[in-house]
């Protein structure tokens, strides 16, 4: 059976780094911590050795690609002014085929306007998609496959993603301020350059997940985060 969306009702600096460090939790799944520095000392010494100091590796080059590639775009502050809501009958249907021009940049050729979206336990046609610069504050993800979405420069203040699968994913600069994220599965996710103030994070899963160490610092200040998830990104 065909998978629809419905809308809702609506109201009226990353930095080259000549050092990649890598941090590993002591759990079967790990996040991928990375930091520029430049000395070594006892924390960058006798890390990691062999097959996991190389992926670890692999994986911070993979982030600080992208983050260089992104860093003239900051994320889109909760206090800046939004377009008007779009009129297009089919406007939530448009995230099913997304936006394929300059998601690294947040560039694109048309806005995907998914506010007041409805794609709960939508399981297909979200997968793999590009949301480059997507409005989708106050839209339900609940339980939805996102897996291997590219989300790039998008604004989701007070969005609904609990239960949401971003396996394989790359969050890159996304606004989650006051979304509710409990539960949602970020496992070999990059995120990078994301913000999480006042976010509702019980449960969510940090497996494989490869976050820049400031990120990281940052986001563990939400306090939501549960004990065992804190323990997963290695909070201290």
């Amino acid at each position: 059976m065909a998978s629809t969306s419905s809308c809702l009702a609506s109201p009226a600096t990353a930095a080259a780094a000549p050092r990649l460090r890598v941090r590993v939790t002591p759990r079967a799944g790990r996040v991928v911590a990375c930091s520029a520095g430049g000395g070594g000392g006892p924390e960058a010494a006798g890390l990691f050795a062999g097959e996991r100091k190389a992926v670890g590796g692999l994986a911070c080059g993979v982030l600080a690609a992208w983050a260089v590639a992104s860093s003239s775009s900051p994320v889109i502050a909760a206090s800046q002014r939004l377009p008007p809501l779009s009129t297009e009958p089919n406007r939530c249907e448009r995230a099913f085929v997304g936006n394929t021009i300059g998601q690294a940049n947040g560039v694109y050729d048309k806005p995907l306007d998914l506010r007041f979206c409805d794609y709960t336990n939508e399981k297909t046609n979200l997968k793999g998609k590009s949301l480059a610069a997507a409005l989708m504050s106050d839209s339900k993800f609940d339980g939805a496959d996102m897996s291997e979405v590219v989300m790039s420069k998008a604004y989701a203040v007070g969005a609904s993603f609990k239960g949401t699968d971003f396996t394989n994913a790359v969050i890159d600069r996304v606004n989650f301020e006051k979304a509710d994220l409990q539960g949602a599965i970020f496992r070999n996710t990059v995120l990078s350059g994301s913000t999480f103030d006042d976010a509702k994070m019980q449960d969510v899963v940090f497996e494989d997940t490869i976050i820049g160490y400031i990120d990281l610092q940052k986001l563990c200040t939400n306090t939501s985060i549960s004990a065992d998830s804190r323990l997963e990104l290695g909070c201290r």
